[in-house]
């Protein structure tokens, strides 16, 4: 299933690519991002993932879309589910992305989740990365990311580790 997303990413990577200006900066004012990212399923995700372990399926999946109000800054909301044999819970985030020298992404975002009769909870994001552009609008970028928990009864801080896929417009 990894094996056949990368490749649809890939794919769509390369066909925009082929269609983009060669020497356009992607990271502009006025530019778009759509970024998918595979990872941990913890913590209000909006990563895709499938975990299976002691005979439970879990699933994540969901994507993140942004508009750069300046050069190298973005404005970030994402959307994701996560479940299986596990209780649904509907994921969803807002917050900024920036570019330190076109190539290190710092990010800062609300994250929060609602579970099928267990409530809500929520966490401050804090991430950091880097930008290897494969193509003048295709990144791949590898992030660590921590979870500040606000709900100290309900829910754990957690660290994550992503590899997002992001598509430049």
């Amino acid at each position: 299933m990894k094996k056949i997303l990368f490749a649809l990413f890939i794919f769509a990577g390369i066909t925009t690519y082929a269609q983009s200006d060669s020497n356009s900066n992607p990271l502009k004012k006025g530019s778009w991002i759509i970024e998918a990212n595979t990872g941990s399923w913890s913590t209000g995700s909006t990563a895709f993932s499938l975990t299976s372990a002691d005979g439970y399926t879990i699933y994540s999946v969901g994507t993140e879309g942004g508009y750069f109000v300046a050069d190298n800054l973005a404005i970030k909301v994402g959307l994701g589910y996560s479940g299986g044999d596990i209780v649904g819970t509907f994921s969803y985030k807002a917050g900024l992305k920036y570019y330190v020298i076109d190539k290190i992404p710092l990010g800062l975002d609300y994250t929060g989740i609602s579970s099928d009769g267990y409530g809500t909870s929520s966490w401050l994001g804090i991430q950091a990365g880097y930008a290897l552009f494969v193509a003048n609008n295709v990144s791949i970028e590898p992030t660590l990311r921590y979870n500040a928990t606000f709900d100290k009864n309900q829910s754990d801080s957690a660290f994550q580790a992503l590899i997002g896929f992001v598509f430049h417009f």
